[in-house]
């Protein structure tokens, strides 16, 4: 391992982030002191950060599950903007002279990061490709997926926990922005996770306000809701309104024409008569 660096030097120096949010660099310290780390963030806080910076402050590559295509090209395309090191990726859009090379890449030491589709994890010669790289760090994205009670449920998740072990079980970062406690639970159990950080930050939302508001009949909750509608508009900002049922749509009418100037009707013009 290197002499460990200071993260928010590193991430100011590879990433170009000025600060780091609540929860990244305590994700960071605990993955550089060699404890598994569970980390439930919110879309877009940073997540990718943690990895990118553990992989960045200690030596051996760093291979990353991600369930979708999209989102692995997209980690590489970023990649190589950014100074952590180089990266590669492996999936069903690939040949096989390119995946050949991908991990070849790998074992040779040429590779940062591989990220690569859970379904790939199934093939042996995968799995053993990668244990000749000596991964330090095992990244599972959008861990929530190996929860069987998720709607977002991949089978191939299950077999991770494997997969970590067949690897020596180098440090996990598992990383979500969905995951109740029992979802947790089963992360930590599923991936076998050693006795892990738990770090869930970001979802305090000091602007969002929830109550609930009763009328006597319907007619003044429309008018209610048209009012709100209204005083939004006026400011000049948007917001939505969820219902249930089709009737909904007068209200949207009324909303629509509140404090519009009524538009000036020409004069229609006689029909001509008919043939």
């Amino acid at each position: 391992m290197h002499n460990q660096p200071d993260i928010a030097d590193l991430a100011r120096e590879s990433l170009g982030l000025d600060r780091l949010r609540p929860g990244q660099q305590e994700a960071v310290d605990a993955a550089v002191a060699g404890s598994d780390v569970l980390a439930v963030m919110p879309t877009g806080y940073g997540k990718s950060a943690i990895y990118k910076l553990t992989a960045a402050a200690v030596d051996g590559c760093t291979v990353v599950v991600s369930p979708l295509v999209a989102l692995q090209r997209d980690q590489v395309e970023g990649l190589a903007d950014e100074d952590v090191g180089a990266a590669a990726q492996v999936n069903a859009t690939l040949g096989e002279g390119a995946r050949a090379d991908a991990l070849e890449r790998l074992r040779a030491g040429e590779l940062e990061f591989l990220f690569l589709a859970p379904e790939q994890l199934a093939r042996a010669d995968t799995v053993e490709a990668i244990r000749a790289g000596r991964p330090s760090v095992f990244v599972v994205d959008e861990a929530h997926c190996i929860s069987e009670w998720g709607h977002d449920f991949r089978p191939d998740y299950l077999r991770l926990g494997d997969v970590i072990d067949a690897l020596d079980h180098p440090v996990v970062l598992a990383l979500t922005a969905t995951a109740a406690p029992p979802v947790r639970e089963e992360i930590v159990d599923r991936l076998r996770l050693r006795d892990p950080v738990v770090l869930v930050r970001g979802f305090d939302r000091p602007n969002i306000h929830l109550a609930v508001e009763r009328f006597a009949d319907a007619s003044s909750k429309d008018a209610a809701v048209v009012d709100r509608a209204s005083v939004l508009a006026a400011g000049g900002r948007s917001g939505i309104v969820y219902v249930g049922t089709r009737p909904a749509r007068p209200v949207a009418r009324r909303r629509h024409h509140r404090g519009r100037r009524p538009r000036r009707r020409l004069p229609r013009r006689p029909r001509p008569p008919r043939a």
